[in-house]
C-alpha cells in the first residue's frame, strides 16, 4: 500500500474542465479520443461506451482514461447515429448542450455532469493513460457524485476562492477513483507494473529530460547518455519499466503538448509542430489526426467554439 501512497503524493493534478450538459441528439462517437482524463455523472438518459456499447445507469459515474480510444455514446442506444472524432470535435453544438443550470441535477431530460482532468506522476507521465485500462463505470460512490457535482456549481459561482475549491476537490477526485480500483482490485496487473517508476531513479531522470526537451534531440541515444546506459539497452531499460516504447511515449508527449498550445495560444500549426519536435508540419498534422482523429485546426476550432461556461 505504500507504493500507492507513493504515487499519490507525485500525482500533480491539474483541473481542466466541467459543466452540465443537455444531450440534444442520440449520437455514437466511434473513435472518441482526448488527452485529459474524463469522469461522467449521468443525471438521466443514456450514455454508452465501448465496442459492445456497455450501458452507464442513471446516477453512476463513467471514467475515461486520457488518450484512450474509444466508442462513446450519448443519447438512446437505439437512436445513436454514428459519427466520428472530428465530426463530433467539429460540431459538437448540434449535439451537446453545455447549460450553467445549478438546478438541473436530477431534473433535467437526458442530462449529464463532467470534470475533466490531468493527473501526471512528477508532472510528467499522464497516470491513468500510462496504465492502458480502458473506461470503466463506477458505481454507489456517493462522495465521488458529490464531488462532481460540487465543481460543477463552484465553476459556475462567483464567490470567493472557488479556484482553490476546484483544486482541492479535483485532487479528492483523484484518490477516490485510484480507492475505486485498488478497493475493486481492478487492472492489478498494470498497477503493479507502475510502482516501478520508483525503483529506479534514472527512470525520473529520463521523465524530466524529455519534457525539458520535446522539441530537441530525443534519439535513443540521447536518451542512453542521460539514463547512462548504452543506446542498444535504453529502449528495452525503458519500456521494462513503464510498459512502453521511449519514441511512442515521447510522441504522446509531443501530440499533448501540442493539444495544449492548440487550445492555450494563437500560434501557427507550423510553429507548434516546430516547438514540439516536427520540422515536417505535413508530417505532424498527419501524426496528429492519426492519433486523435481529428485536424489540429479543428480541435482549436472546438475550444472557440465552447462557451465560457463550458471552458
Amino acid at each position: 500500500m505504500e507504493d500507492y501512497n507513493k504515487i499519490i503524493e507525485s500525482l500533480n493534478v491539474k483541473f481542466y474542465k466541467t459543466n452540465n450538459i443537455k444531450i440534444l441528439q442520440s449520437i455514437n462517437v466511434k473513435n472518441h479520443c482526448d488527452i485529459q482524463n474524463y469522469i461522467f455523472l449521468l443525471h438521466d438518459g443514456e450514455i454508452t461506451f465501448g465496442d459492445s456499447k456497455e450501458r452507464v445507469s442513471k446516477g453512476d459515474m463513467l471514467f475515461l482514461p486520457g488518450g484512450k480510444l474509444t466508442s462513446l455514446g450519448f443519447g438512446t442506444d437505439a437512436e445513436q447515429m454514428p459519427i466520428d472524432n472530428e465530426e463530433y470535435n467539429t460540431n459538437y453544438e448540434r449535439y451537446l448542450e453545455p447549460t450553467s443550470d445549478q438546478m438541473m441535477f436530477g431534473k433535467i431530460q437526458n442530462s449529464f455532469s463532467f470534470v475533466s482532468f490531468d493527473a501526471k506522476v512528477f508532472d510528467s507521465i499522464n497516470f491513468f493513460s500510462s496504465l492502458d485500462i480502458p473506461p470503466f463505470v463506477i458505481s454507489d460512490n456517493s462522495m465521488l457524485a458529490r464531488l462532481i457535482k460540487d465543481i460543477t456549481l463552484e465553476k459556475n459561482s462567483k464567490t470567493v476562492g472557488k479556484n482553490r475549491i476546484i483544486q482541492l476537490k479535483t485532487e479528492q477526485i483523484v484518490i477516490e477513483i485510484i480507492r475505486h480500483v485498488l478497493n475493486n482490485m481492478l487492472f492489478v496487473e498494470q498497477l503493479a507494473t507502475k510502482v516501478t517508476y520508483f525503483k529506479d531513479p534514472r527512470l525520473i531522470e529520463l521523465f524530466a529530460y524529455i519534457k525539458n526537451e520535446l522539441g530537441g534531440d530525443l534519439s535513443n541515444k540521447a536518451l542512453a547518455t542521460v539514463a547512462e546506459v548504452s543506446d542498444d539497452y535504453v529502449g528495452q531499460f525503458f519500456k521494462l519499466l513503464t510498459g512502453i516504447n521511449p519514441q511512442d511515449y515521447i510522441e504522446y508527449q509531443r501530440m499533448e503538448m501540442a493539444v495544449n498550445l492548440l487550445r492555450t495560444s494563437k500560434k501557427s500549426i507550423r510553429d507548434i509542430g516546430v516547438e514540439v519536435g516536427y520540422k515536417d508540419t505535413a508530417y505532424f498534422c498527419r501524426r496528429f489526426k492519426m492519433m486523435f482523429g481529428i485536424p489540429a485546426g479543428k480541435m482549436r476550432r472546438r475550444d472557440s467554439l465552447m462557451s465560457p461556461n463550458f471552458a
